[in-house]
């Protein structure tokens, strides 16, 4: 089985092989850049939704793989104030499709209004720790709860979810397993 990742993020990759590694052993797992066909900070879950698809399907496309998996993070505006939140899509070469989310946060007011100044998040987040390429480690999820949670947990978690039609398929299907 070939499994293709739209992602070279060492944190989005480990989140696909986490899983894949234990339901399929043999499988290859394959990362490559690929676009999402969204802004670099996707603003509501429609967005980040096309993007995560977009990934996976331009990723199995791309390496004629039996699976494209694409991960995207994003936020999206709650009546209670703008949330960090993430989708991860899975589409499979005979036409099949998975979806998972991962947990929302609410982010704090000053880094909320920076993004909608249209500040991506990652940059925001780097600029307050003064650290560099923080969503290739904990991400903002791991900045605003002290590495309580860390972003790679929040996108496998992402990816069982999104794997779920195709771990059990017969709850999918509405077949007796």
């Amino acid at each position: 089985m070939k499994i293709a990742v739209g992602s070279t993020n060492p944190i989005k990759v480990t989140a696909v092989t986490t899983h894949v590694s234990h339901l399929w052993p043999d499988a290859e797992v394959i990362s490559l850049v690929v676009p999402s066909g969204v802004s670099a900070m996707p603003m509501n879950d429609a967005e980040t939704i096309t993007g995560a698809y977009n990934r996976a399907r331009a990723a199995q496309e791309a390496l004629q793989a039996d699976m494209g998996i694409g991960l995207e993070g994003g936020v999206h505006p709650e009546p209670f104030g703008l949330v960090l939140q993430g989708w991860v899509a899975v589409v499979a070469s005979d036409g099949r499709t998975g979806l998972g989310g991962c947990a929302r946060l609410p982010l704090p007011e000053h880094i909320a209004q920076r993004v909608h100044n249209g500040e991506e998040l990652g940059q925001v987040i780097d600029e307050i720790l003064a650290d560099r390429n923080t969503k290739q480690k904990g991400g903002a999820v791991g900045a605003l709860t002290n590495n309580l949670v860390v972003r790679g947990e929040a996108f496998a978690t992402a990816v069982a979810y999104a794997l779920a039609p195709f771990v059990s398929p017969h709850l999918y299907d509405g077949v007796a397993g």
